[in-house]
C-alpha cells in the first residue's frame, strides 16, 4: 500500500468491491448473513476501517466454505450473529476519542487527589 492509497482510502474501496464480488456468488441465505455480519462488525471499526479488513475477509471465507460444503447458515453461525461478530472482533471496539478523554480525566483526577491526600 502506498501513501496515496493510505490517504484516499482507495485500497479499502478496492477491497470492499472484491468482498462484494465474492459475496455475489453465495447462496441467498449466506448473502443475507454477510450483510448482517458487515452491519454488526462496523461498531468495532477504527476511524478508517482498516482493522476490519482481515476480519471481514475471514468471515467471508467462512461463508464461502460453508456454502461450498452445503451447510446452512444456522449450522455455522447459530442464531446469534451479533455474538458471533463480537467474538470475531475480540469483544473490543477500537479506542476512540472518548476513551482517550476518559483516561486523561482519570489521570488528572488521580493526580489532584494525590496532591490533596498527600
Amino acid at each position: 500500500m502506498n501513501f496515496w492509497e493510505t490517504i484516499t482510502g482507495s485500497d479499502i474501496t478496492r477491497d470492499f468491491k472484491a468482498f462484494e464480488a465474492r459475496a455475489e456468488v453465495l447462496p441467498a441465505e449466506h448473502r443475507a448473513a454477510w450483510e448482517q455480519i458487515k452491519g454488526h462488525l462496523m461498531p468495532y471499526s477504527d476511524f478508517t476501517g482498516r482493522n476490519l479488513m482481515p476480519i471481514l475477509d475471514s468471515a467471508l471465507g467462512l461463508l464461502e466454505e460453508t456454502a461450498a460444503d452445503g451447510q446452512g447458515i444456522h449450522e455455522v453461525l447459530g442464531d446469534d450473529v451479533k455474538g458471533f461478530c463480537a467474538a470475531l472482533a475480540g469483544e473490543e471496539r477500537s479506542r476512540d476519542y472518548r476513551d482517550r478523554w476518559r483516561e486523561q480525566l482519570n489521570r488528572n483526577v488521580a493526580r489532584k487527589l494525590g496532591r490533596l491526600g498527600g
